[in-house]
């Protein structure tokens, strides 16, 4: 039992040092735990019980704005990841980008690339280019893997040592109800995890690069993030800015990400359109 014991927590620590990974342009090390593609065959059956629940917004012209945005961004990160020799790492994503009634001010992205749109966001985002601002920020967190660096540090805490190389079998009981948890999924169906503040930053540096490429004006952040200020102060916070850092900070810290960017957006060909 010993001997198996010691076998379990090797494995374990083989496990944890196989899962380091890269997120894309910044660099940052993280830990992921889960198989890519098993989070995105979650993701895409959790996705279709959102919809089966929720209406779909009738209004074809902003459905149609919602899916140009999605699908520029979308396109924008297969360049960045094909130039960077990464596009590995969306190989399982299949893109969808769906605008649901709601009076929530937000928007997120499943891993595997499965997006949602609430109505109740297209008023502070008043046109394209501020709607791709927060794309690209949600497009951003599922493409540098957050969801699967939450689960993988859930499943570390909640499990332990040797408990981690069971953790993926033919089952998958405990990566599935840690993702479930995660997500706030079943009775809170798409009530999705709060990331961390270093992960927010991270996706807002992401998706200023890819709104960019996409020909959208990242500048429009600045103005955008602003608009989101104000609308706060008439009462509690949208579900977008929950757990994001302070008002302050983020726009400093876009400011700083902004001749980044703006070299993206010069590149992409729209930038004198």
């Amino acid at each position: 039992m010993k001997i198996h014991g010691i076998f379990l927590t090797v494995v374990a620590v083989l496990m944890l040092l196989s899962a380091c990974a890269t997120v894309p342009v910044t660099g940052r090390s993280q830990l992921l735990l889960m198989p890519e593609s098993q989070l995105d065959a979650m993701s895409f059956q959790e996705y279709r019980q959102f919809l089966a629940t929720h209406p779909l917004s009738h209004d074809q012209r902003a459905v149609d704005m919602v899916r140009r945005v999605g699908w520029r961004i979308a396109r924008a990160v297969e360049k960045y990841l094909a130039a960077h020799g990464q596009l590995d790492l969306i190989a399982d994503y299949k893109w969808e980008f769906n605008l649901v009634e709601g009076k929530e001010v937000n928007a997120w992205c499943m891993p595997g690339g499965k997006v949602v749109v609430y109505t109740g966001l297209l008023p502070v985002a008043r046109n394209e280019t501020g709607l791709a601002v927060v794309m690209g920020h949600e497009i951003a967190h599922a493409v540098a893997r957050h969801a699967n660096e939450r689960v993988s540090q859930q499943l570390a805490l909640q499990l332990g040592g040797s408990a981690l190389s069971t953790a993926f079998g033919s089952s998958g009981t405990a990566t599935n109800a840690v993702f479930r948890d995660l997500y706030g999924l079943g009775a809170n169906l798409g009530v999705l995890l709060p990331y961390s503040r270093l992960q927010e930053t991270e996706a807002d540096h992401l998706g200023l690069i890819f709104m960019a490429m996409a020909g959208y004006d990242p500048r429009e952040a600045i103005d955008f993030w602003k608009r989101m200020m104000n609308y706060k102060k008439g009462g509690s916070p949208p579900e977008l800015l929950s757990t994001h850092p302070s008002d302050r900070t983020r726009i400093e810290q876009i400011i700083k990400f902004m001749p980044e960017a703006l070299k993206y957006y010069r590149d992409s060909g729209y930038a004198n359109h």
